[in-house]
């Protein structure tokens, strides 16, 4: 299926109005699997991270008597679902920032201090459940301002009624045009738009040598991953890089071999695979099964979280992808210090190193606090005023919205796998923490 197919695309994002939801099935804590044929109007919230997780700052958590009160913020997230292992990230970043606001005498609110409390939903890594929850979380729950649930389709779903509702939700893991050009309000997204992704890592390969000669792109049906494919094949046009093969498969597809096979009978010498993270693995598992070498392999999403290499092994090196955020940036700004300060407090808090779906909700959270502290209130277009106005360097980067409310000018950084645990920053050059290993060896070198 070509990808320029504009129904498809609005097919997958619902149009520009909130999808209808289909009869809701339960949402459950983080700790507890999904019950099934349950009502999800009775549903439980999952634990909030503030009020569960220990301040990451030992030694300056701030007595709960010593707050003026509780600031509830409310997000829809992937908790089960095809989408777990990436909404697990995201929560983790919004848990994060939550521990460290608090420990630090909470969120400043014209000299009052409130404490961050944060209820999750899960909404199953389905759009029409985060359409439903964010309702619930709003209309039920009373929540004050609304953090974004992980992904362009949940994203887009949300955000329509939020929308409705004239309720700010500041999105951490909805990278899409789409969701910022409807003309609303009160949607902010503090990441760098989905087009960029992989445009870095074709620059990158184009500064090589030998040089790519044919590109192949493939890509999973859904909005983001559209989008993302869409931006890799107009920067190869710029860049004057032929592409031979350039087609889409239906999400959650596990058998990729007929698109392979064409991929190998196209000559094709470099290939991007746009997905998520369990796409990623399908397409990679395969590549090798069926032989097929590149000199290059980039990969949308997946390469930066532990489960790939924990599936793929050795297998997983040599592959690049655009990341929003790596812990070596120079980045530094209020609330969470530098990129090195946020990477050691989560280190310290889940014994891993971040990654920047992680990063992505913590500067969600840092950039809906700036904009309540700098207006001095909660009232609601107080707020939403200040964050269209924001212009602030982060521990995430420069956060500073176009007039859609997206964070258009943030750069990307693309991540080369060069073994276990590492994740090196290769380009731009002046970001690079190493050097690019390149061509990857064919499979049976390897």
């Amino acid at each position: 299926m070509s990808l320029g197919v504009v129904a498809l695309f609005l097919a997958a994002c619902g149009g520009g109005a909130a999808p209808t939801p289909s009869a809701p099935t339960a949402s459950t804590p983080a700790s507890k699997p999904a019950a099934s044929g349950a009502d999800s109007a009775s549903a439980k919230p999952a634990a909030s991270g503030a009020a569960s997780a220990k301040p990451a700052a030992s030694g300056s958590a701030v007595a709960a008597a010593s707050f003026d009160g509780t600031l509830l913020i409310g997000a829809p997230m992937s908790l089960t679902g095809s989408l777990n292992n990436e909404g697990r990230l995201a929560k983790q970043g919004y848990d994060l920032w939550a521990d460290v606001a608090n420990s630090k005498g909470g969120i400043n609110v014209g000299g009052k201090r409130y404490k961050v409390e944060i209820k999750y939903y899960d909404d199953q890594s389905k759009q029409d459940q985060a359409a439903l929850l964010t309702e619930k979380l709003i209309t039920q729950d009373k929540v004050q301002f609304l953090l974004g649930p992980y992904g362009t389709a949940s994203t887009f779903a949300a955000t329509a009624v939020a929308e409705k509702n004239k309720m700010l939700m500041v999105v951490g893991n909805g990278a899409a045009n789409s969701i910022y050009d409807r003309g609303f309000k009160y949607t902010f997204g503090i990441l760098s738009p989905g087009v960029k992704y992989m445009t870095g890592v074709e620059e990158a390969w184009l500064a090589q040598n030998p040089r790519p000669e044919k590109l192949a792109i493939m890509a999973a049906n859904d909005a983001f991953s559209l989008e993302v494919a869409q931006g890799a094949k107009d920067g190869a046009d710029k860049n004057k890089l032929p592409v031979v093969y350039n087609q889409s498969y239906p999400p959650d597809t596990k058998d990729l071999s007929s698109a392979l096979n064409q991929v190998k009978a196209s000559g094709a010498d470099v290939l991007i695979g746009s997905g998520h993270l369990e796409d990623s693995l399908v397409l990679m598992k395969q590549v090798k099964s069926l032989g097929v070498n590149f000199k290059g392999i980039g990969l949308s999403v997946g390469p930066s979280t532990p489960e790939f290499y924990n599936a793929l092994g050795k297998d997983a090196d040599y592959v690049f992808s655009g990341v929003q955020w790596v812990p070596e940036q120079k980045s530094t700004g209020p609330i969470l210090g530098s990129a090195q300060d946020y990477t050691d407090a989560f280190n310290k808090k889940f014994n891993e190193v971040p990654e920047y779906h992680s990063a992505d909700g913590a500067a969600a959270g840092v950039a809906l606090q700036l904009a309540i502290e700098k207006a001095g209130s909660l009232d609601m277009e107080k707020v939403r005023a200040t964050l269209a106005a924001l212009d602030q360097d982060t521990f995430y980067g420069r956060i500073k919205f176009d007039g859609r409310g997206f964070n258009v000018d943030k750069p990307m950084i693309e991540i080369q796998i060069q073994g276990k645990d590492k994740l090196i920053p290769v380009w731009p050059e002046k970001d690079a923490a190493g050097k690019i290993m390149w061509p990857a060896p064919t499979w049976d070198k390897r």
